[in-house]
């Protein structure tokens, strides 16, 4: 998977450029999709650094070996990103989960 594929995924759900974020909380690591898209006037990032971002989320999911767990609940859930509410994703990363809860994202 790569950034371009992730924002492929996001399109095809929910029809905007959503942010997306990885988060440790509670000793496990959440998939967020942020209500805020690429598409909006406000959004902090440009499209070059939105797609970096979104190459850099892909690559953790891709070592982590998450890639298509996210991409099937991405499109399973009946959840959708709304002001001060994202869609949460918990991570399963098994055996070497606590390998990666070393690392700083």
């Amino acid at each position: 998977m790569t950034g371009n594929d992730l924002r492929q995924i996001l399109l095809d759900k929910w029809g905007r450029s959503y942010d997306v974020q990885l988060r440790r909380t509670q000793g496990k690591i959440f998939f967020l999709v942020m209500w805020k898209y690429l598409e909006q006037v406000s959004f902090p990032l440009t499209e070059t650094e939105y797609v970096e971002h979104l190459d850099e989320v892909a690559s953790h999911l891709q070592a982590w070996g998450s890639a298509e767990q996210v991409h099937t609940l991405i499109q399973q859930t009946r959840d959708r990103p709304r002001l001060g509410k994202a869609v949460s994703i918990p991570l399963e990363l098994g055996e070497r989960a606590s390998e990666w809860l070393l690392e700083e994202f």
